[in-house]
């Protein structure tokens, strides 16, 4: 069976290939972003959302972004990713300040 090409999930690895280490993996419809085996970020509907501590949470609010959220019984669930803003994918350098920063964030959730 042949696994259907998602061009953003793409992109997005081409874009995060020099942070290096980055692998990604289907995940409740979407798609998880890792780096070193840690969860950075998901993808769902051709969006890219990042992990989030309050070490850079004020970095999304400052851009206006907001936390990836679903329904599920009735109930909202938010999830501690957020939407990463589109001019940040603009901009290589930054985008890998950020992946860096998720990364951080990542390591710190897997020591606790």
């Amino acid at each position: 069976m042949a696994v259907a090409r998602n061009e953003f999930l793409e992109y997005i690895l081409d874009l995060m290939e020099p942070f290096g280490e980055i692998s990604s993996c289907r995940m409740f419809g979407g798609y998880a972003i890792r780096k070193s085996g840690l969860p950075i970020a998901l993808i769902f509907k051709d969006e890219i959302y990042f992990k989030v501590d309050d070490s850079n949470r004020a970095d999304f609010e400052a851009l206006d972004s907001a936390p990836f959220t679903y329904e599920k019984g009735g109930k909202t669930i938010v999830v501690s990713n957020w939407k990463l803003p589109a001019e940040i994918l603009e901009d290589t350098d930054e985008l890998l300040e950020w992946t860096e920063k998720s990364y951080q964030v990542a390591l710190r959730a897997r020591k606790k």
